[in-house]
């Protein structure tokens, strides 16, 4: 396929994070953890409301501590609305990823696959994110996905200590 200017990218990100697969898991369906460790470093996270399950989903407001940081829904942060088609297990959690916003360059569903799998005593985690808006930098956004990975990490790491 010939790239156009409506075309969306996929970024990937992953880790190998050292708790059992259930634990990982757990983080993906409990409110609690999941608002500590998906928000992005700089930034927190608060649930509208939240149904983590699969067919349910959640709404999330997230607010950045740096003025500097450019925000998709109004001057102070993002809200994100997703749809949770998949939750396979602890293998597969899919989730269809609507950014909040008057700006067409945010608009559209981002699918964001996560799979977690049993590696060398721990769980790699791998996230795909497909059809990322041309609004969110490559570069940003790599940042933003390993940085949720290093928040999960340290929560249930911790737990598993």
């Amino acid at each position: 396929m010939k790239p156009t200017k409506k075309t969306r990218r996929t970024d990937h990100a992953e880790r190998l994070i050292a708790a059992p697969l259930p634990d990982v898991f757990a983080a993906f369906t409990s409110a609690a953890k999941l608002a500590r460790w998906l928000p992005p470093e700089g930034a927190t996270g608060a649930f509208d409301h939240c149904d983590l399950r699969p067919g349910g989903g959640f709404r999330m407001r997230l607010s950045f501590g740096d003025a500097d940081v450019e925000t998709k829904s109004d001057e102070d942060g993002d809200i994100v609305a997703v749809h949770i088609p998949v939750l396979d297990d602890g293998r597969l959690i899919v989730w269809e990823v609507e950014f909040e916003s008057d700006d067409p360059r945010f608009s559209g569903t981002m699918a964001m696959h996560w799979y977690l799998s049993r590696k060398g005593g721990g769980t790699l985690v791998t996230i795909d994110a497909h059809h990322v808006p041309p609004g969110i930098s490559a570069k940003d956004h790599e940042a933003g996905l390993n940085g949720s990975l290093a928040n999960l990490a340290a929560i249930v790491e911790s737990a598993a200590a």
